[in-house]
């Protein structure tokens, strides 16, 4: 009942656990499901979170199901993608160079409100004699808080500029021995130092730090995440589906496919195969935010 609450929810566009559990009382749809046992706001939330990886396994008998019914034809298979806004607000996110500057500003905010606690504990206990009066100021615990994920922020973007700098190290030297192999000259001018710092402008998030600031088609950027999904040509039967933090499409062809695959075999479907029994390749239409020769490649493989 509750897989079948949750996947008749998405469908209709409420994703809301709280707005799931008040249809489950007012919506007649929702009430045919639910019937007398109205699962609260809580059940929900919690089926969603303790369930979320064997839920993905739906796919697989959803279109074996589908496919008894006739209402996949393997004829074509079409992916797109959209961005899905994060927890966290786009205002919040800090570059390198906002969060050194704030990281200096928060630790001389520390030290000012731990001398002003030591200065108040000096003065409650003159005031106050045995009786307690050395609490530090509220805020004093947020700001360390706050300074602990602006360091961590930090370190995750340090970490990122080295990987970005070997890869790019990697790539060169492949460049170079090319050069050496073919005889070409290098064009242009000389290519920059590989720096293994952040830019200043490189941004990150101190409330989810797997959020990617993205292009979205309505609201220019947000923070979040990039959703693909691939449907059946035929009938629309949604086949594989996923959530990652690549900004661009092109990289997520191949694994939107490979998970396509894996959903056929999982619903036991094979594809047609020809006079002499070789498997018919599945035509694939993707959006033109996919389109790479790396992409097609992978696909074709």
């Amino acid at each position: 009942m509750m897989v079948c609450l949750l996947l008749s929810a998405y469908c209709v566009g409420v994703f809301s656990s709280r707005k799931i559990a008040l249809a489950c009382e007012r919506h007649l749809a929702f009430l045919a499901m639910v019937g007398q046992e109205r699962p609260d706001v809580r059940t929900i939330s919690d089926f969603r979170k303790r369930h979320l990886e064997a839920f993905k396994d739906v796919f697989g008998p959803g279109g074996r199901l589908a496919a008894e019914m006739g209402r996949v034809q393997l004829g074509k298979v079409s992916t797109d993608g959209t961005k899905i806004q994060g927890n966290a607000s786009r205002q919040k996110a800090m570059s390198a160079g906002e969060m050194t500057k704030a990281v200096e500003r928060l630790r001389e905010d520390l030290e000012a409100l731990v001398r002003q606690a030591h200065h108040q504990d000096e003065a409650d206990e003159a005031a106050l004699g045995s009786r307690r009066g050395d609490e530090l100021p509220a805020e004093l615990a947020r700001r360390e808080a706050r300074l602990a994920r602006m360091e961590a922020a930090m370190r995750r973007l340090e970490g990122q500029a080295k990987a970005e700098a070997e890869a790019e190290r990697q790539r060169r030297a492949e460049a170079e021995a090319e050069r050496q192999r073919t005889g070409q000259q290098r064009r242009g001018k000389a290519p920059k130092p590989v720096a293994e710092s952040p830019e200043d402008k490189a941004p990150s998030h101190c409330t989810d730090p797997d959020l990617r600031i993205m292009r979205t088609n309505n609201k220019g950027w947000e923070d979040g995440g990039n959703a693909p999904a691939s449907v059946d040509g035929a009938c629309q039967i949604l086949m594989a589906g996923d959530v990652s933090d690549a900004t661009h499409d092109t990289p997520q062809a191949a694994p939107i496919a490979l998970a396509t695959r894996a959903t056929l075999a999982q619903a036991g479907m094979e594809r047609p195969k020809a006079e002499w029994g070789a498997p018919h390749a599945i035509p694939a239409t993707l959006d033109n935010g996919y389109d790479s020769e790396a992409a097609v490649d992978a696909l074709d493989a």
